[in-house]
């Protein structure tokens, strides 16, 4: 999607040195074997005595979901082939083997003749890929593309930016900040790489003997990732923890996309102001002040006026849609309607979108939808002792487990990996969990701690970004991510222990 965004040639090198990384990691050899390891141990669980997995009661149809979630799992984990290559084949493997619509010998139970009664519904399969959250991330795509193709997004970061003035320091609150923004609507690889642009003749204009181009030049990395969390659009785990909370047949919450901000953007803002204060101390400028230049060359002209009312709206919207009583969903389609009717966006605009996050997402829904739809999810509650477990525990426990694997895969990959196992635990320690805030507190906690995971630049695709700028020695972004991934941490869970006891999720 990101062929019309300014700084492209970043993104193209980043998607260059990810699929390099990719092979240098996982040669031809190991590759394979990480392969036959997933296939083989899912085999195993496929072809394993019921009791092996100590759920009592287990049928063929949840005895197949469960070792197709591990080949899942498994495959998140080693990374070897892309995760959102993963998410399509698992939902190809759930509507081939688990679904009413399966192979004629994978739904008959050969002991009664008869039709398993548990089997998956395939349209709720395939509706995973035009699920409403699905619609919000689309709408989100096409702000994203009209904003860039009507230079909204560089008059904003022009405009954003000048209050800051000259200081050095205070640019690089600057940068933080209006970087933050910008990922609360836009791609986080995008705005990383626009965003870098415009920083790139600072950079290479600073002293080469000062620390405080490391610590611009790590802003932007920083500020994508905490701006993130600021919106249910700003990061695919925000949205994977509020598709679970909100399932009318699931938790059904109810947490609005205003809702979420109102708690997530002071955070944020808290965040940013840390990360500041952090930045200034770890790399200080020998340089005083800093002469930003952001030049538009766009030709402006009716379509342009039409694309800043349309995001106003939508934007506002989507901040009152508990007063408007019109969710996010269906605000998300308000631009892609008005656009598209008004020629803003083209059939090429739509090829632009991000379809490999969609399915990504898509494929996180499908492994809760056969876990519900089959029954697995009970069996498992039943079967557990979850709610015997300390609530603390589990939430201090997964929040950390969640960040160390999301500094190493895909944030999206560990949130499809923990929220569906996480949703299944809340909902058997409910009550013990309403002590910490709830379920709310365990299932966005995981989406915070995948945004927070910041540590190296394999951790995220912004954090590359930053390090081809040649300007950032790997330890200070290890120092730097460590120091506000803990901080975070504890921060983002105090946050949702108060909210959720006092009701706000």
């Amino acid at each position: 999607m990101f062929t019309i965004f300014h700084g492209f040639h970043l993104v193209e090198a980043y998607h260059e040195w990810k699929k390099e990384h990719r092979s240098n990691k996982n040669p031809m050899g190991l590759k394979v074997l990480k392969l036959v390891i997933a296939v083989a141990v899912a085999l195993f669980l496929w072809i394993a005595p019921s009791d092996l997995y100590g759920l009592p009661g287990l049928n063929p149809v949840q005895h197949r979901v469960l070792s197709i979630f591990a080949f899942a799992a498994l495959m998140w984990l080693f990374d070897s082939v892309p995760a959102w290559t993963t998410s399509l084949l698992v939902v190809v493997l759930l509507l081939f083997c688990t679904s009413d619509s399966a192979l004629w010998f994978f739904q008959t139970d050969y002991a009664t003749g008869s039709k398993f009664e548990n089997l998956v519904s395939n349209t709720a399969l395939l509706h995973c890929f035009a699920d409403p959250t699905i619609m919000l991330f689309i709408g989100g795509f096409i702000v994203a593309i009209a904003a860039t193709k009507s230079g909204l997004d560089v008059k904003l970061a022009k405009v954003m930016l000048a209050p800051f003035g000259t200081k050095s320091e205070t640019v690089l609150l600057g940068f933080l900040l209006v970087t933050a923004v910008f990922s609360m609507f836009i791609s986080n690889t995008a705005t990383a790489a626009m965003m870098l642009t415009f920083l790139s003749p600072v950079l290479k204009a600073l002293p080469a003997d000062g620390k405080g181009k490391i610590g611009l030049a790590l802003a932007i990395p920083v500020g994508a990732n905490i701006g993130g969390i600021g919106t249910p659009i700003g990061t695919p785990p925000n949205a994977i923890a509020l598709k679970f909370l909100n399932d009318p047949a699931g938790m059904d919450l109810g947490i609005g996309f205003g809702q979420w901000m109102m708690v997530m953007v002071p955070f944020t803002l808290v965040m940013l102001f840390i990360a500041w204060i952090v930045l200034k101390k770890l790399f200080p400028f020998k340089q005083k002040t800093i002469h930003l230049e952001i030049e538009s060359h766009h030709e402006g002209n009716w379509k342009d006026v039409l694309v800043y009312v349309t995001f106003i709206f939508t934007v506002g919207l989507w901040l009152t849609d508990s007063v408007t009583g019109v969710n996010a969903n269906v605000v998300a389609m308000l631009p892609l309607g008005v656009l598209c009717m008004a020629g803003v966006i083209t059939k090429r605009d739509l090829e632009q979108i991000s379809w490999s996050i969609l399915w990504m997402i898509a494929g996180a829904f499908a492994v809760g939808v056969a876990m519900r739809q089959s029954g697995l999810a009970e069996c498992m509650i039943a079967a557990i002792p979850f709610n015997e477990w300390s609530p603390l525990l589990v939430i201090i426990g997964s929040g950390l487990l969640c960040y160390l694997m999301a500094n190493f895969i895909s944030h999206t990959a560990t949130a499809a990996l923990f929220v569906p196992i996480l949703a299944i635990a809340g909902s058997s320690m409910s009550e013990n969990l309403a002590a910490f805030g709830g379920v709310s507190t365990l299932l966005i906690g995981v989406a915070i701690c995948s945004s927070l995971a910041m540590v190296l630049p394999i951790s995220t695709p912004p954090n590359a970004l930053a390090d081809a700028t040649g300007f950032i020695k790997q330890k200070y972004m290890v120092t730097t991510g460590l120091i506000l991934g803990l901080i975070g941490l504890l921060l983002g869970y105090l946050v949702l222990i108060f909210c959720g006891i006092n009701g706000v999720f």
